[in-house]
């Protein structure tokens, strides 16, 4: 149970998020009664802290206008949270402004931690494991980010200067319409004027960026994040591979996901829709169609799917599960 000191601190919380609150209403997120709230409140007077008392049929409590916060103040679990975003956006390459001022942040949070909280901290971080290595990533620089962040909001186009992976500068307007995080990367993706086409881009590639007059409305069929895997997914590679696959979405995408591979229904000739709870989708012919620079990690995958497929394109990738399939024969016949 919380202490009373703690109980004053969250009514100071509540109250700086901003408006009226009602005595009921604080005494239901603080678990008291109204008599408590209102001594809590004395509390935070006697602190200088301006809280007004406001009358009415809408009456509560609020703080005076104009009243300068205090410094961040944090609970255990909140300073908790807080560190453990700060070491996984960096240890996952989420992160902007480099590494620098993550730790100088953490530095900061964890003098002021009391020390049985730093210790559980120091042990969870000591059993706990990434994927992605540390620094891997560029990390994109903040300004951008968040005048992306401010277009894609306010529905505003920005221009930018890009560099492309082939190292090819060249100046574009983009009507963003989100900011994904994925893999590691920071990606905006939005309509390019000058080629009138849907584009991702990646922050770190955006050397500049700024705010243009002018507003436009997004569409509202698809959203981003499912806009960058599905760009991902067509991306122009080595080989184009054309599969037909016989199950449910379910059971296709737990192997090729969408930021892999399309799925068509070939009754219908678009992406269908993985099914949920009772009404499961039957199992049927579906075409396949991903993009790779090497075909050697496919057969492996489609031998863990365990359905039965057929190969349209390419006849490499025959070859390739034949192969395969004869390893995995001569190993079962060992002794």
């Amino acid at each position: 149970m919380p202490r009373p000191t703690g109980r004053v601190l969250t009514l100071l919380e509540l109250l700086q998020s901003g408006g009226t609150r009602t005595v009921a209403e604080l005494a239901d997120r603080l678990g008291v009664d109204g008599r408590t709230v209102r001594r809590y409140v004395d509390h935070l007077v006697d602190l200088d802290v301006p809280v007004e008392s406001v009358r009415g049929r809408y009456g509560g409590y609020r703080l005076a206008p104009g009243y300068r916060l205090p410094p961040l103040m944090l609970s255990d679990d909140e300073a908790l949270v807080v560190l453990l975003g700060l070491v996984a956006g960096r240890r996952t390459g989420l992160m902007t402004a480099g590494h620098t001022a993550s730790e100088t942040a953490s530095a900061k949070i964890r003098r002021v931690l009391p020390q049985h909280v730093a210790r559980r901290l120091d042990a969870l971080l000591e059993s706990l494991a990434f994927t992605d290595q540390p620094g891997e990533f560029a990390a994109p620089d903040t300004g951008i980010l968040l005048t992306l962040a401010d277009a894609v909001r306010h529905h505003r186009p920005v221009s930018m200067r890009y560099t492309d992976g082939h190292d090819r500068r060249s100046e574009r307007t983009l009507y963003a319409y989100g900011i994904v995080a994925h893999s590691g990367r920071w990606y905006v993706t939005g309509k390019d004027a000058g080629i009138d086409e849907d584009r991702t881009f990646r922050l770190d590639r955006i050397a500049d960026a700024r705010t243009l007059p002018g507003s436009f409305e997004p569409p509202v069929d698809t959203g981003p994040a499912q806009r960058v895997l599905s760009g991902f997914a067509s991306t122009e590679y080595r080989h184009e591979v054309t599969l037909r696959i016989h199950g449910t979405p379910e059971q296709i995408r737990a192997h090729l996901p969408l930021s892999i591979a399309t799925l068509e229904d070939r009754d219908r000739d678009r992406e269908p829709e993985p099914a949920t709870g009772q009404d499961r989708a039957p199992e049927r012919w579906l075409r396949v169609r991903l993009r790779a620079e090497r075909l050697d990690w496919l057969p492996p995958v489609l031998a863990a799917l365990d359905r039965p497929f057929v190969i349209e394109r390419p006849d490499e990738l025959r070859a390739l599960v034949r192969a395969f399939a004869d390893r995995l024969a001569s190993y079962a016949g060992k002794a």
